[in-house]
C-alpha cells in the first residue's frame, strides 16, 4: 500500500471521527423556504424577571395545533433578519410626541447588516413610506428627520408621494391615502396595522416580519378595515407587532395593542419618558431577532377550517412563552 493511500486512510479515519458539525443558519433558511407546508412558530422565553432565556433545547419544547401534538420537524435558535415598519402615531400629545421624536432615531442602532426596514406615520390615513432601507445609516437619517402631528407628505424633507414597494413592485394596501388636506383629530389604527402588514406580506418567510407600533392606543370607528380581518392578515402574512404605548391606558385588558401583540406572538410595552423609550426599542429589536424557530408539518388538519389554534409548551417550570395564539391558511 502507497504512503499516498495511508496518508488518505488516516485521513478519512479522523474525519469520521470528527463530531458532526451544527446545521448552520443559512440551511435553516434554505429548509424554511423550501418546505412550503411547514408552519413556522417563533417563539419567545422570558424568565420571570422578564430577560430572554438561552439555551433550551428541541425535545424541551412541545407544539399543539387544534390541541394535537405536533411533530416539531424544524428547530433553530439562530437570529433572524429582520424586515421591520416602524408604524408611529402621528397624533400624540404633544408631551408623548417630543419624547417620541427626540428618541426615535435610536432604533436603527439595535438593527442589524441583514435588516431591513422602512417608516410609516398615521393619523385618519396611513403616510407614504418610503422603499425599505438596508442602511442603518440612511435609515438613521429618515428617522432624525421624522417630525410628529405635521401633515402628510412628508417625513421633513423627505417626499412621501411614491406609494409602497416591496421589491421594486407598487403596492396597494386597500386603505385610502391622504391628499392635500388637514388630518381631522380622528385616527385609524387598525387601517394603519393593515397598510403596514401589507408592506411586509411579500416578504420571504425566512425573514422576521416585524411591525413596531408606537402610539397611545386611541382608535376611530372610522375604520375601512376591522380588527379581525387585519389580525388574519398579520397571521396569513406571518407578521408579529410589537407595540410601545405612551400612555397606560393603552395597556389595559382589551386594548388594541395588547390583542395585536398577544394575537401575533408580539410584546408590548409601556414608554413613560425618553430613556424608557430608548431602552424598549432596544429590546423590542433584541426580542424580535432572538426567538427560537420552530417549525411542524399540520398532522389530520381539519381542511374546513380557515383558522388554526397554536400553542407551544417548554419542559421547564417558571419560563414565559410568547408565539402567536394561531394562523390563517389565507389573507384576507
Amino acid at each position: 500500500m502507497s504512503a499516498a493511500l495511508c496518508a488518505g486512510g488516516l485521513v478519512m479515519a479522523a474525519a469520521a471521527q470528527q463530531p458532526p458539525r451544527p446545521p448552520q443558519e443559512q440551511d435553516v433558511r434554505a429548509d424554511i423556504r423550501a418546505r412550503v407546508e411547514l408552519v413556522v412558530v417563533p417563539v419567545t422565553v422570558k424568565d420571570g424577571s422578564g430577560r430572554l432565556v438561552a439555551g433550551i433545547r428541541r425535545d424541551e419544547f412541545r407544539i399543539f395545533e387544534d390541541d394535537e401534538e405536533q411533530e416539531i420537524a424544524l428547530f433553530s435558535a439562530e437570529a433572524f433578519p429582520l424586515s421591520v415598519v416602524l408604524l408611529v402615531d402621528n397624533e400624540l400629545p404633544r408631551s408623548a410626541a417630543e419624547k417620541v421624536e427626540a428618541s426615535i432615531a435610536t432604533i436603527a442602532a439595535g438593527l442589524g447588516p441583514e435588516d431591513e426596514a422602512t417608516v410609516m406615520l398615521f393619523d385618519q390615513f396611513p403616510s407614504e413610506p418610503e422603499p425599505f432601507s438596508v442602511n442603518n445609516d440612511e435609515f438613521f437619517d429618515r428617522l432624525k428627520r421624522v417630525k410628529l402631528n405635521q401633515t402628510f407628505p412628508g417625513l421633513g424633507s423627505a417626499a412621501m408621494t411614491g406609494g409602497p414597494r416591496v421589491n421594486q413592485q407598487a403596492q396597494s394596501t386597500g386603505v385610502p391615502k391622504q391628499v392635500g388636506r388637514e388630518p381631522r383629530k380622528n385616527k385609524n389604527l387598525y387601517d394603519a396595522v393593515w397598510a403596514a402588514g401589507t408592506l411586509l406580506r411579500g416578504k420571504p418567510r425566512e425573514r422576521r416580519k416585524v411591525i413596531f407600533l408606537i402610539s397611545d392606543g386611541r382608535n376611530s370607528r372610522d375604520n375601512v378595515n376591522d380588527y379581525d380581518k387585519t389580525l388574519q392578515l398579520l397571521l396569513a402574512s406571518d407578521v408579529s407587532v410589537y407595540a410601545v404605548s405612551v400612555d397606560e391606558r393603552a395597556l389595559r385588558t382589551g386594548g388594541d395593542l395588547a390583542r395585536f401583540a398577544r394575537a401575533t406572538g408580539g410584546d408590548v410595552y409601556l414608554g413613560r419618558s425618553r430613556a424608557d423609550l430608548e431602552t424598549l426599542y432596544t429590546r423590542l429589536t433584541e426580542q424580535a431577532r432572538h426567538q427560537y424557530t420552530l417549525g411542524y408539518t399540520p398532522q389530520r388538519r381539519d381542511p374546513t377550517r380557515e383558522y388554526h389554534e397554536i400553542e407551544v409548551r417548554v419542559r421547564r417550570s417558571g419560563l414565559q412563552l410568547i408565539a402567536r395564539e394561531g394562523y390563517f391558511l389565507a389573507a384576507p
